[in-house]
């Protein structure tokens, strides 16, 4: 189907833009050895928490932000934040409350030069359309913020996938961990 092929080719387009030395420096902050709070907002949310249900099947000490049960970040944690325009009011205000508390503040958007993006120690670009690019300067047929989520999740499983690599955890150990 014509508009699937499209859907794709902008998918292809975006990943094939991700560093891979960004990956890897990104997955080198994710140890087994810390707490690791993941933090965002709408669909980005969303896909923020599949990568968090995902680093717990790997045997992480996981978190997300907001949620009923999640203890208040400390000293030396991990603050994966995911953001695609870099301003959510609310997950910057949590990126800030973890930069004093002295956390390692890991951020995924599409633009570099935002406010969380600016707080960061680590920035992943993932550089998919989002709601508020100008029409000219949108580069997707897709709605709103569409591209970067589909990209993100994609980027999201594929540092899971490097970390199991790292970790040495297979999928049947990581099932194991599954509901």
């Amino acid at each position: 189907m014509e508009i699937l092929d499209c859907i794709l080719t902008e998918i292809e387009d975006v990943i094939h833009k991700v560093k891979t030395e960004e990956l890897v420096r990104f997955a080198s902050q994710i140890t087994k050895d810390k707490r690791i709070f993941v933090d965002g907002e709408g669909r980005s949310g969303l896909m923020a928490k599949g990568f968090a249900m995902r680093l717990m099947h790997l045997g992480y000490t996981v978190y997300v932000v907001g949620e009923t049960i999640t203890p208040a970040v400390g000293t030396n944690d991990v603050f994966i934040v995911v953001s695609g325009s870099g301003e959510s009011s609310n997950v910057l205000a949590d990126t800030n409350k973890a930069v004093n508390k002295g956390n390692s503040v890991l951020v995924v958007t599409s633009k570099l030069n935002s406010s969380i993006a600016n707080l960061a120690d680590i920035v992943l670009i993932v550089p998919g359309t989002i709601k508020s690019d100008s029409v000219d300067n949108r580069g997707s047929i897709q709605l709103l913020s569409s591209l970067f989520d589909q990209s993100l999740h994609i980027v999201l499983d594929a540092i899971c996938l490097m970390l199991s690599k790292r970790d040495q955890v297979s999928n049947e150990e990581a099932t194991t961990n599954h509901w």
